[in-house]
């Protein structure tokens, strides 16, 4: 059965739908579509956690039960205007209980969406790709599975793209963080072990990540949101969404510790590379016009490092 929570209002125009809107990205995008004045329905699953949401009267929330039918008749019934696609099932290495829910989060349920954009007038879309499916930097080579089901998610895409003449753009995303991130990544787990005086296992640390902060990831999907309501836009583009310069996780630590005047407690070589490590991170993608990362990465280590220090203390 599927559920709506709160009274919707069928005739509102700026209508957006958001798919993954429990994960970091996807709550804080919600957050600023919601704040611009959209209408945005958010579509969740029987068990998902909605703490990180904080509902507001122009957000409603749908509950996708795995069938198609009630998606498509929800989708004709609201008629939105953009779908963003952010929903996704991460594992950076898997194992063979994880496969299902790969095909299921990241193709079942993406496709499921797609056809019920068709049935409701839908054309737009702004999808979610990975800087990971570009493994030393080729046009097309998958770090892991994960990275290869966002491939093919993108196939999919190209069929309704040429079929039913949809509008895409595609967002290949980088390391994330921000000051309510609470993901098991390598920002957090230093924050952690800084404030819990915790020994750090890590690798050797001389692979490079590129963090981009969630205010300028958020940016850049609304204006991707934008660029598909120009007249002339046509097909599926695909823009790297990145900061200007990526770092080793050595210099990262570094500078981390010079904000918080304190050393942290990293055994190096702790752990061994994983299997597929990306040592360099793809730069052969298109930029996302007229956007760049406007924080840089020590502001936005400053930020998160004084906003951990405040709430620890409440």
């Amino acid at each position: 059965m599927c559920l709506m929570i709160f009274s919707i209002n069928f005739e509102t125009m700026k209508k957006i739908v958001v798919t993954g809107s429990t994960g970091f990205v996807g709550s804080n995008l919600v957050d600023l579509l919601s704040s611009k004045g959209y209408d945005v329905y958010i579509i969740i699953r029987n068990k998902s956690n909605l703490e990180r949401i904080k509902l507001s009267n122009n957000q409603q929330v749908y509950v996708y039960d795995g069938k198609i039918k009630g998606l498509i008749n929800f989708f004709q019934k609201i008629k939105p205007e953009t779908v963003f696609h952010l929903a996704s099932y991460f594992v950076s290495e898997h194992n063979s209980n994880q496969i299902d829910n790969l095909i299921n989060s990241n193709l079942s349920f993406g496709l499921h969406v797609l056809e019920a954009m068709k049935f409701s007038g839908t054309k737009k879309m702004i999808n979610t790709g990975t800087s990971w499916q570009h493994y030393k930097n080729e046009n097309y080579n998958p770090v892991c599975l994960y990275a290869a089901t966002k491939q093919a998610f993108e196939s999919l895409i190209d069929y309704y793209v040429k079929a039913e003449l949809f509008k895409v753009i595609t967002l290949k995303l980088f390391d994330t963080y921000g000051e309510t991130d609470n993901r098991e990544k390598l920002i957090n787990v230093i924050t952690e072990e800084k404030f819990n005086e915790k020994k750090l296992k890590m690798s050797p640390g001389n692979q490079c990540i590129n963090l981009t902060h969630i205010s300028d990831v958020c940016k850049a999907f609304i204006l991707a949101g934008n660029q598909l309501n120009q007249k002339d836009f046509m097909g599926h583009k695909k823009y790297a969404v990145s900061n200007k310069k990526s770092y080793k996780i050595k210099e990262v630590i570094s500078l981390y510790e010079s904000i918080s005047g304190d050393k942290i407690n990293v055994i190096w070589g702790g752990r061994n590379y994983r299997k597929r490590e990306v040592m360099l991170p793809w730069n052969k993608g298109e930029k996302l016009p007229k956007w760049d990362a406007k924080i840089s990465l020590e502001e936005g280590l400053k930020n998160l490092y004084n906003y951990k220090k405040a709430n620890l203390k409440k």
